[in-house]
């Protein structure tokens, strides 16, 4: 069913994006999920390197997360139960240091210095306000847009009023800007740096190789060229069969042990403008 005024593609788009964002951004997903990079653990290895998490917390993480098709549990014997990321889990884990370096470009600046991975749990919270990505979508790919033009797109069934909640929280959040009441919305440049994140994430939910992300007709790179088939279709998803990766593109940077501590970069900071997006 239609979420959306937008084509079926764009609608189906943004419904699997949304599904990808809850999949990871409830409280502890994405720890887990570092947790268990390497080989298979049993419960009780996992449950020591989260141990935050109290048993009771763990276990049904654990099973939204196998539920989801991101991690995998493996029953050896009554006894030997184990644990590890599934390929699609695997697939997912470079969209993570795009979000780090993002917020790092974007969020305000905090009090102390933040270790990675809270910087991609406060992203994940701005990105899975109701409604951002349809809004966000349809800033991306028509500019300017009155809110009543919005709602009718963003929310058809609704009374068109109800938009301006959304609107106002992702004007809070930095993602969006506006000269005033009355005025259209536009993507701020925080919103606007989401395109490599929005991108991969559509890329991965749609089955098809990361690398595939700049070809993206909202979010990709603009002079890509056109994807040979439909970006999103009706069809399930299929799993990608090894961690999706461009020709000639080499490992990432980034280990899973550094999103737990503050990485330091040796680029300058930008200054953050007064109203970016907060935390």
């Amino acid at each position: 069913m239609a979420i959306t005024a937008l084509p079926p593609d764009t609608d189906a788009d943004i419904a699997r994006v949304t599904e990808a964002l809850a999949m990871i951004t409830p409280r502890w997903n994405v720890r887990i999920l570092l947790a268990l990079s390497g080989p298979p653990v049993r419960y009780s290895e996992l449950a020591a390197k989260v141990s935050w998490l109290q048993n009771g917390q763990l276990h049904p993480k654990l099973k939204s997360l196998c539920a989801a098709g991101l991690v995998e549990r493996t029953e050896h014997t009554a006894r030997h139960v184990t644990y590890c990321h599934t390929e699609r889990g695997v697939a997912l884990l470079p969209v993570l240091p795009m979000i780090v370096t993002w917020a790092e470009d974007h969020l305000e600046t905090a009090d102390r210095p933040l270790p990675a991975i809270e910087q991609i749990e406060d992203s994940l919270t701005l990105l899975t306000r109701r409604h951002a990505a349809a809004i966000l979508w349809v800033l991306k790919s028509r500019g300017e847009v009155s809110g009543r033009a919005l709602a009718r797109i963003v929310m058809p069934s609704s009374d068109w009023t109800n938009v301006y909640p959304p609107l106002r929280q992702l004007v809070a959040d930095g993602l969006v800007d506006t000269e005033g009441i009355g005025r259209p919305y536009r993507l701020s440049a925080a919103g606007d740096g989401l395109s490599p994140v929005l991108g991969t994430l559509s890329a991965w939910s749609a089955g098809q190789p990361l690398s595939q992300a700049g070809q993206h007709p909202v979010w990709g790179h603009p002079q890509a060229k056109p994807a040979p088939r439909p970006w999103v279709s009706s069809q399930s998803r299929p799993a990608p069969t090894t961690l999706p990766r461009g020709r000639g593109e080499s490992s990432p940077a980034w280990h899973n042990r550094d999103l737990f501590s503050h990485a330091t970069t040796a680029r300058p900071k930008a200054v953050i403008p007064a109203g970016g997006p907060r935390r």
